[in-house]
């Protein structure tokens, strides 16, 4: 048998090669963070408060902006505490609640942007049931049930995780802990997570990808199909900004998921991106591209 040794916490390594940028890079997350989370707790004050906003489609985005401010906030804090303290040491259970918590709104955004193009087919292609479909009360079964799915998931994820034995070096040249990075270290392999990854890809990803691209294909066949320029353009509109969220946050996720581990510099730009950019610019792209939403924040 080979002769392993077996560590109990991960150094992590950020950023390693620019120590002299560090100050402006601590500066430039901290407000990447202030502002996202000022951003998406004003919009979330305002769907509560404006009445005419309480309908299906802004409680979504209200939901949306509740998982943007968890992405900013698993992620950043604990890089600026390495940062500016020069701590890198991160232990397991550290790591792993991290993990974990990073899987939740992974998956609660992809079950979200899911329903948010379920909204959009039911109000433009079927208008007539929207209000018996997406009532208020299954609406809000709808978002506990998303919010249950990624607790429960992420929990038998990591759980499933923690039989693997960490002895490879346990130094990891990225920002957070994820299964990308963490699956590096490890010495022994477990079919049974390999197997849930798998599931998670196709239950997560896959699935909610798959439902949205078919309720905007005929979304958009409902739309050119309409005689009138102005309904064109006002149904178009009501969709736009969810199209620009869905192609930015697969897109970058697909880039940085499959990418092959040849340069970690690369795979964390995309992992920045992917973690702290795009929970900064969702809600922008909702305020500005939405009209009733821009109207209740002025």
């Amino acid at each position: 048998m080979k002769n392993y040794t077996f560590v109990k916490y991960f150094y992590m390594l950020p950023f390693s090669g620019e120590t002299r940028y560090k100050p402006f890079i601590s500066i430039f997350f901290f407000l990447i963070y202030l502002i996202g989370v000022l951003v998406n707790s004003s919009i979330i004050t305002v769907i509560c408060l404006e009445v005419q906003l309480h309908k299906p489609m802004y409680l979504f985005i209200c939901n949306l902006s509740i998982v943007d401010i968890f992405y900013l906030t698993v992620m950043i804090p604990k890089l600026l505490h390495m940062l500016l303290s020069g701590d890198h040491i991160v232990f397991f259970p550290q790591c792993y609640a991290q993990w974990y918590f990073f899987t939740v709104v992974v998956g609660a955004e992809g079950l979200l942007l899911f329903i948010m193009a379920y909204d959009r087919y039911v109000a433009i292609c079927i208008p007539l049931h929207y209000h018996q479909i997406l009532s208020q009360r299954n609406s809000t079964l709808i978002t506990i049930g998303i919010w249950a799915a990624a607790f429960l998931n992420s929990l038998l994820y990591v759980v499933t995780a923690l039989n693997m034995s960490t002895c490879h070096s346990n130094v990891i040249h990225q920002f957070f802990c994820d299964a990308k990075s963490l699956t590096k270290t490890n010495c022994t392999s477990s079919e049974m997570f390999f197997v849930i990854t798998g599931i998670e890809i196709v239950i997560f990803a896959f699935v909610p990808l798959l439902g949205t691209c078919i309720s905007y294909i005929n979304v958009l066949s409902v739309i050119f199909s309409m005689t009138s320029r102005d309904s064109r353009r006002k149904s178009f509109s009501t969709c736009s900004s969810h199209i620009t969220v869905i192609t930015i946050y697969y897109g970058t996720g697909l880039i940085g998921y499959l990418m092959p581990p040849y340069s970690d510099v690369l795979d964390l730009s995309f992992n920045v991106v992917y973690t702290t950019i795009i929970p900064l610019i969702n809600p922008i792209i909702y305020s500005l591209q939405n009209a009733n939403v821009k109207t209740a924040l002025l």
